[in-house]
């Protein structure tokens, strides 16, 4: 009892340590100080969230690194989800009338990131789906759904390890898009985060929930090119 204790208690404390910083460096970058300054607390922020749950592994959990290979066809049910996640997110934008929203914000937003050709849209839309996906499945999957199952039955788990994984992305699309298409895009994103988080708590492995967040993102990433260069 004494053990499970202080298991819940290291939880909780990693989570108070690592939840609020994604959500902080985006506000701060985007809502409270845009600019210098914001990209500054973005920049910690993102580099907190690469540095502390390795860090937490190690020397907290006194773990050691593996590469967690899934087991029992994992990749399959990676690539599959994926291709539900792509179709749901193209069928949802079309229902939606995406193709009618004002586009100004979101035009603005590529320009900021110095986006707003073809080339570099694909370039940055290419990093993005490679590399910031496998970021996110390494921290809101491998980390913080773990610590979540600490505290949680596993259903809850997977909620909650969603939801931490959704509020960040709540502010960020606000900043562009209108209030619907927020709604609508952030409950993609918390569905998103429920089939990424079973998918790990399946098979105890990121790189499936990985190819499936490859393959939502390139649908989400396509539908932006088509609204900004193709429309």
């Amino acid at each position: 009892m004494a053990e499970d204790t202080t298991l819940r208690r290291r939880a909780l404390l990693a989570l108070v340590f690592l939840a609020p910083a994604p959500s902080l460096g985006v506000w701060a970058a985007m809502v409270a100080a845009p600019g210098s300054v914001g990209h500054g607390v973005f920049l910690i922020a993102k580099l907190w969230l690469l540095v502390f749950p390795a860090a937490w592994y190690l020397l907290v959990e006194k773990g050691k690194p593996r590469w967690s290979l899934p087991r029992r066809g994992g990749m399959v049910a990676g690539v599959l989800s994926g291709v539900i996640l792509a179709a749901a997110i193209v069928l949802g934008a079309w229902l939606g009338d995406v193709q009618h929203m004002d586009l100004s914000p979101l035009r603005a937003a590529v320009r900021e990131m110095n986006l707003a050709s073809p080339a570099a849209y694909f370039a940055g839309a290419a990093a993005w789906t490679l590399v910031n996906s496998l970021i996110e499945e390494y921290v809101y999957r491998w980390f913080v759904l773990r610590q979540c199952e600490a505290l949680l039955p596993p259903a809850a788990a997977v909620i909650a390890s969603a939801a931490v994984f959704t509020i960040h992305h709540v502010i960020a699309l606000n900043q562009y898009l209108e209030p619907g298409f927020t709604a609508l895009a952030s409950a993609g994103v918390f569905v998103g985060g429920i089939v990424w988080a079973t998918l790990y708590h399946r098979y105890r492995s990121i790189w499936p929930g990985w190819i499936s967040h490859v393959l939502a993102d390139i649908a989400v990433f396509g539908l932006g090119w088509w609204l900004l260069f193709a429309g």
